[in-house]
């Protein structure tokens, strides 16, 4: 505890007093203010555009489609939070907490859906779940059933189908958190509960639930900032939830105004969850434990029936978030294998690569200045600026689409109007012609992926490395290209690669902002699945789920490897305490 406060109060005195900025540092700074200002513009835009009027059609909105889209939404996020929260929660414990055949392979495998976009999922349950699908054609042929008058089945286009796509695609943000927060807790508070008669379930719900809990609430509310993302199977289930209001109020009854005020409304569901999420954990406070508090987890074999139980509660959610969906893809597209030599697929997967890979590079340049920026000058002000740039992750698509179209089609026609003017050269809207207002969207919506991680990764460097390269002679942004950089390159990869697979399977904003005839993949799965043109979607939504695994893969790689050094690494350390009474 002394060598903590000493290492404490040196850090303290090594940013107490900093020295005077130099000009590539003011040059940083003031770029940094810049980019905080563009990642709120969206928000602060929509919010504008919601104080003007729409005239009768707000009325028509607010007596129509507003209470109708408000209830649907309410009524989806609780379906989807409980659906994530059991299966997230419950196979978490089960792979952390218990020991049954296969546990291992389900530790990583619960992650595989995080590869698949829900409106993949979305269409592919349609085509497997539908009156002409496999499932029910099944039925009819095995029961001889003529039409769907003569049995019951669930309608899969409903608000019940899309809370169950929805949960099994989303359920993974919670599986995440929660395994993490049961992976770090007490061994020492666990085995004073089974010592004082606590069986599995009562250590479960009364110890390692609570204090889990703020984790939890983190994953649950990713999951449903997601789901109020989500377009492309509201779409497909029609389902009228707000982010459908929106994209329908905006392109069929081509009000801006109107779709800008109920994206408004969207915003305060947004910052309620934030709230919420907020409140789970406000009175939560950790303080790292040592000695033997760091010792593996009691766990609990389960054998015979509770095993293959523990196996079932595991695969459910694997089969039904990924298997079945990805079975359901590859026998569609080869089918199809003449799309594979379709110019127009390839055009569409040209135009996701460039645009996805520049938005990641410059998504990382960002994260890159807001991050070094607060490491050169740490204070409520650079920290709070991070948060700020990083708001965008917690907005929907659909409302940065909104936010973004106004002022940069302003500033499109400022430009194409000058350069008349002056020059007599008739350039069009270049910001929303070349896909340039698509990469800011992106940008916008996914920085806080790339910024999260680069800022964690600084927080591992030590400032003494800073400290020996100034005093050599290194500038602040030489020291960040010679000494950050090359140690932070793992992390730089990995946040690129997430930034790049999170915005190739972006659709709401994609939707909205694309050029006149400019398709991505994701738009050409969203427009053939529209028309129910299923065959003609599979390869391309293949190809996006192919794209997706890998960085899941290296996702639950690194963090089993981590958590495996840092068990080794607690063991090292405890085994002189341990061996010492034995040799006495």
């Amino acid at each position: 505890m002394t060598v903590h406060a000493e290492t404490t109060q040196h850090k303290q005195h090594v940013f107490a007093a900093p020295a005077p900025l130099s000009r590539g540092e003011r040059v940083l700074a003031f770029g940094t203010i810049a980019l905080t200002v563009l990642s709120v513009l969206p928000v602060l835009t929509v919010l504008y555009l919601a104080l003007g009027s729409a005239g009768d059609n707000w009325r028509h909105l607010i007596e129509t489609v507003l209470p109708g889209a408000v209830w649907t939404t309410i009524l989806l996020l609780v379906g989807v939070g409980a659906l994530t929260l059991v299966v997230g929660v419950g196979t978490a414990w089960l792979v952390t907490m218990c020991r049954f055949p296969g546990r291992r392979f389900f530790d990583l495998a619960l992650l595989l859906p995080l590869a698949v976009p829900t409106y993949i999922i979305a269409f592919s349950y349609v085509e497997i779940l539908d009156y002409t699908g496999v499932v029910q054609s099944t039925l009819r042929s095995l029961f001889g059933f003529q039409t769907s008058r003569d049995y019951w089945f669930p309608e899969v286009r409903s608000l019940g189908g899309a809370i169950f796509v929805m949960g099994f695609v989303l359920y993974p943000y919670v599986y995440l958190t929660s395994r993490a927060s049961f992976l770090i807790q007490s061994a020492g508070t666990l085995d004073v509960s089974r010592t004082l008669g606590a069986g599995p379930l009562r250590l479960f719900l009364k110890v390692a639930l609570p204090l889990a809990r703020p984790a939890i609430a983190v994953g649950v509310t990713l999951a449903l900032m997601e789901c109020l993302n989500d377009i492309g199977t509201v779409t497909f289930f029609g389902v009228k939830t707000l982010t459908f209001s929106v994209y329908e109020t905006w392109l069929n009854r081509s009000s801006l105004t109107g779709a800008a005020q109920l994206a408004s409304v969207m915003l305060l569901i947004v910052f309620g969850l934030i709230w919420l999420e907020h409140y789970a954990r406000r009175r939560q406070r950790f303080y790292q434990s040592n000695g033997s508090e760091t010792r593996a987890l009691p766990s609990y074999a389960l054998k015979g029936l509770r095993g293959w139980m523990a196996v079932l509660a595991c695969a459910l959610p694997i089969l039904f978030g990924f298997v079945f969906p990805a079975l359901l893809l590859l026998s569609k597209a080869l089918r199809r294998r003449e799309e594979f030599f379709n110019p127009d697929l390839w055009q569409a997967a040209n135009n996701t690569l460039w645009l996805s890979a520049i938005a990641a590079v410059v998504s990382i340049a960002v994260s890159l200045a807001l991050a070094y920026t607060r490491r050169l000058n740490p204070s409520p002000l650079t920290t709070n600026m991070g948060r700020l740039a990083s708001i965008g992750y917690a907005v929907p698509g659909t409302i940065l689409a909104v936010g973004i179209l106004f002022p940069v089609a302003a500033l499109d026609n400022a430009v194409a109007n000058s350069l008349r003017d002056l020059f007599g050269i008739s350039t069009g809207l270049i910001l929303l012609g070349s896909g340039t207002a698509l990469i800011y969207a992106y940008v916008v919506r996914f920085l806080a992926v790339s910024y999260g991680q680069i800022d964690s990764g600084f927080g591992k460097i030590s400032p003494h490395l800073d400290m020996a390269s100034r005093t050599l002679g290194q500038s602040a942004l030489g020291t960040l290209a010679k000494v950050h950089m090359p140690l932070m390159k793992p992390v730089l990869s990995s946040a690129m690669l997430l930034a790049f697979v999170e915005c190739m399977k972006e659709l709401p904003a994609t939707l909205l902002l694309r050029p006149f005839n400019f398709d991505t993949l994701a738009t050409t799965v969203f427009t053939a699945a529209s028309r129910e043109a299923f065959e003609d979607a599979a390869l391309p939504a293949l190809l996006i789920v192919l794209v997706g695994v890998v960085p899941v893969v290296l996702l639950a790689r690194t963090t089993v490897k981590t958590f495996r050094q840092k068990q080794n690494t607690r063991s090292a350390a405890l085994a002189p305490a341990v061996v010492a009474p034995e040799s006495a």
